[in-house]
């Protein structure tokens, strides 16, 4: 670029716009999204650089803006022109079950949401309980039987909060931990630090692992009801796809809600999500549910699935899928086309195959070494009844393929195992029965609206298909330490059984952790107290 195309007026108003006016590389900061979008728009039909469009179309355009960014939508065509905004929105007090459904969304979405692992659920200065309450439920004939177990799971929660954590602390003294003494950077049991810094971290530490050990127990007492908050990432065309569900949806929670996400992203990106509002939006709601209606008529019924289960049920055989994943390791420095590869990788030794596999597992240094994507060419389809929990986590891998049901309490719950050993098996009995009871009430009348009650320990059946190479991501990151009990053990099932099945391509998942552990967060807390501490010193090192 050369430093002179531009004048040096003409630079200074480039600034308010790009992060820098002569190179090559640089970052759009013009405030307006919209200007963005029809900015990179029209940069593809032209032959200036883009800053120059800027100066010579946007600058002193007067109808810069929505009215322009239509004129040029109708000349680029819609769909990918409208990735090119990105929004980022916060929705806050949306119910875990509404929540379920913006996730949902795999592609062109991020999602940031408040964690029931670390944050407390317990309404701080005497607030009431936070669960959706809307006009669906209030004035009809269950709201008091919803509300009833609403209260009873979010007592029960709270009644149990200090007592639990409490056991939790009894049963996992400090004493019997660890921690770094500072001054000679190794690791001391808890009575032999020495360093007033050094006591408080470990206190910070173990504090930290014993509550979110705590909250790991409680979180499953929660109803889909209880309110959480969730900070959204996308661009137009999938913002506009998910007013689409939202508004298609039996429930007025998430037709509020897309009303609402209609009239905030039009406030800073409206064409982008014009058609929403309109004839093509009113034809996407009425097709979505049409699926739906489609759907039921095909349903076939069938009693109680059993709990606790992942059960891998399908996948090629090992000998088709390594010959499918090798030949797409060889393929691009190969000069053949993929079938000739193929042909010839199926004539290979066996063990030829799989050393292949092993050289290129052995280059993998951690865990987020992904995979080369030849690895994505076999894929895995698992049958998992898991409780509620566990289905959140999950789902937020968003390159599986995942196909759920509406929550029910058919299928039973999962108690967790420090719950029962802590001695409330009793209250969270009841705390179930009191759902089971509010749930078949409310069903019967108000079939999408009584999914609201269920709590996250209830099993909830779901189907999960996913290629190698992203089953390695999934089963390395869920197994990890610092992971909850339950999705640890649903990661290494998974693992177990596609080792057993493809025991060559297994070995690219190296990082795989088969290990239990109690309070298996300390590392990652202490890990993070480390980090914190050397900013600290950092700072200190840097004030006058």
């Amino acid at each position: 670029m050369p430093a002179d195309e531009f004048t040096a007026e003409q630079a200074d108003i480039l600034k308010e716009h790009f992060s820098n006016t002569d190179r090559s590389v640089f970052v759009i900061t013009t405030p307006h999204q919209t200007d963005r979008g029809a900015l990179m728009s029209r940069y593809s039909r032209s032959s200036k650089s883009m800053r120059r469009v800027f100066l010579d179309e946007f600058l002193n355009n007067p109808h810069r803006g929505s009215e322009f960014y239509d004129r040029v939508l109708t000349e680029y065509g819609d769909d990918s022109v409208a990735e090119l905004g990105h929004v980022q929105l916060g929705l806050e007090g949306v119910s875990n079950l509404a929540v379920q459904t913006i996730e949902d969304r795999r592609i062109g979405m991020s999602f940031l949401e408040k964690s029931s692992r670390y944050v407390s659920w317990i309404p701080e200065g005497g607030k009431p309980y936070a669960y959706y309450m809307g006009d669906d439920i209030v004035g009809s004939r269950h709201e008091k039987t919803y509300e009833d177990a609403c209260n009873l799971s979010f007592d029960t929660y709270t009644g149990m909060a200090d007592t639990l954590e409490r056991y939790v602390r009894e049963r996992h003294p400090i004493e019997s931990y660890k921690f770094i003494d500072s001054q000679e950077g190794i690791e001391k049991p808890f009575e032999r630090l020495r360093q007033e810094s050094d006591i408080r971290s470990a206190h910070k530490i173990y504090d930290r692992t014993a509550k979110a050990m705590t909250l790991d127990s409680l979180r499953t007492l929660l109803p889909a009801a209880a309110l959480t908050n969730v900070g959204v990432s996308g661009n137009g065309r999938a913002f506009e796809y998910l007013i689409g569900i939202l508004g298609s949806s039996e429930l007025n929670e998430e037709r509020m809600l897309a009303a609402s996400v209609t009239s905030e992203i039009e406030t800073v990106m409206a064409p982008f999500v014009r058609r929403a509002r309109g004839e093509y939006g009113m034809q996407l709601k009425e097709y979505l549910r049409r699926i739906r209606q489609e759907a039921t008529k095909y349903t076939i019924s069938a009693g109680p699935v059993p709990g606790h289960t992942i059960r891998l049920v399908s996948c090629e055989p090992e000998g088709e899928a390594l010959d499918k994943v090798v030949a797409a390791l060889l393929y691009e420095g190969s000069g053949m086309l993929y079938g000739q590869m193929l042909d010839k990788v199926s004539g290979m030794p066996v063990d030829e195959k799989r050393r292949m596999v092993q050289s290129f597992a052995s280059l993998r240094g951690h865990r987020r070494h992904r995979p080369p994507r030849a690895f994505e060419s076999t894929v895995y389809v698992f049958d998992m009844v898991i409780n509620y929990g566990i289905f959140r986590d999950l789902h937020r891998h968003r390159i599986l393929s995942m196909q759920r049901q509406m929550l029910t309490t058919r299928h039973g719950f999962d108690m967790p195992t420090l719950i029962e050993s802590a001695g409330m098996e009793k209250p969270f009995r009841e705390c179930m029965a009191s759902t089971v009871h509010a749930f078949d009430t409310i069903h019967k009348s108000m079939p999408y609206q009584a999914q609201y009650v269920v709590n996250f320990a209830f099993n909830y059946p779901c189907m999960i298909q996913v290629n190698l190479r992203e089953l390695c991501h999934v089963v390395e990151l869920r197994t990890m330490p610092a992971g909850h009990s339950d999705y640890r053990l649903a990661a290494q099932q998974m693992y177990r059984q596609v080792q057993e099945r493809h025991p060559y391509l297994s070995e690219i998942i190296r990082f795989v952790d088969m290990s239990g552990y109690d309070m298996g967060r300390m590392d990652s807390e202490r890990r993070s107290e480390g980090r914190l501490a050397a900013l600290d010193r950092k700072a200190d090192n840097t004030r006058p």
